[in-house]
This record gives C-alpha cells, structure tokens and sequence, in this order.
C-alpha cells in the first residue's frame, strides 16, 4: 500500500522529538541552530523567529549534503538544530530527512505560532 502524508509524518515524528520551548532555547544557547523550514513567500508574509535560519524544505537535502557546493555552512552534524515551519508537518519531516543524513540532534518545535506562543520574537 502507498504511503500517505500521515504516515510520513507520523514516521518523522516517531524519530524526531518534539520539544518545547523551554528546551529549544536551552538548545539554542548551547550554539544549536533555529531552522525555519517554510517557502519564502510564507517567511515574507509573517516573518521568522528571531535569529532563525532559513532553509526551504524543497531544498534542504542539497543544503544539508556536505558534499555538494550547495552545502550550507550553518548545518553542521555536531550541532544541535531546532526546526520550525508553519505547523509542524513539514518540520518533523524535515527532521527526519536530517537524521537520515547523519544529523544527530535535531528536534522540532512545531510552528511558527508555537515559537510564539512559548515567548520567542518575530522579526520581518
């Protein structure tokens, strides 16, 4: 039987844990990175967590590849990386495909509201 979006998310999120807030600035002041997986034109609209990278998921994999000039320095396997997107979809398979290269700590807080929610900035 193919697999649906539900059972993908449902994988990423048996292997990707789900942290909250308090834990992701913990993360985050260890060095961790703050990954915001969503498309541009959602970043443009409301903004992203302040401090956030940005990565769009559709191109994540060639940036996480260290063998591809397209390699983005800021992903490094001995850093821990929080992922956010809109709802949490797309960051917990996200995560998943990270740990599938190799990336060892990465969690995901669900989404930008969440960020929010949990006390953290919004910058344009």
């Amino acid at each position: 039987m193919p697999l649906t979006v539900k059972d993908m998310i449902e994988a990423a999120n048996a292997v990707v844990e789900r942290i909250d807030m308090g834990t992701a600035k913990e993360l985050l002041g260890q060095g961790g990175l703050l990954l915001d997986v969503r498309d541009a034109i959602e970043v443009q609209k409301s903004g992203r967590a302040s401090g956030a990278h940005h990565i769009p998921r559709g191109v994540l994999e060639f940036s996480a590849d260290e063998t591809l000039q397209s390699h983005d320095p800021e992903l490094r396997k001995d850093r821990p990386i929080v992922l956010y997107c809109a709802a949490g979809g797309r960051a917990a398979l996200a995560g998943k495909l990270l740990k599938d290269m190799g990336y060892e700590r990465v969690y995901n807080i669900g989404g930008l509201t969440d960020w929010v929610n949990g006390g953290g900035e919004v910058t344009a």
